[in-house]
């Protein structure tokens, strides 16, 4: 396995994978993120992000059935495998850490 080490970006599709359980492929996975992030994603970026995670052991991928709706094609279904979720885990752990770290003084009166 590759490293472990999570970008934000990384860390933000593995969560998205996470929550969307069942029904994680890649326009959803897409899609979810545009609505929770604000952000304008493109699923060629997302692609690459599933396979790199997938190469990092992080994610693993299976086919779905193919359907008449989708032309007979079959979609890539994404879920986060156990080195992915102690991935996770390990990050929140280190964000955690550091946000009780600063003292509530610094970010009073922020928004």
């Amino acid at each position: 396995m590759k490293g472990t080490n999570l970008g934000e970006f990384e860390e933000i599709v593995l969560l998205t994978i996470a929550a969307l359980v069942n029904d994680a492929y890649s326009v959803a996975i897409c899609d979810e993120l545009g609505k929770n992030t604000g952000r304008s994603v493109k699923l060629g970026v997302v692609h690459a992000v599933l396979n790199r995670l997938e190469e990092k052991g992080l994610l693993k991928s299976k086919l779905g059935e193919a359907t008449s709706a989708r032309g007979g094609k079959r979609k890539r279904f994404y879920s986060v495998t156990s080195s992915g979720k102690a991935a996770l885990l390990k990050a929140r752990e280190m964000r955690e850490q550091l946000w009780n770290r600063i003292p509530d003084f610094i970010l009073k009166g922020a928004s």
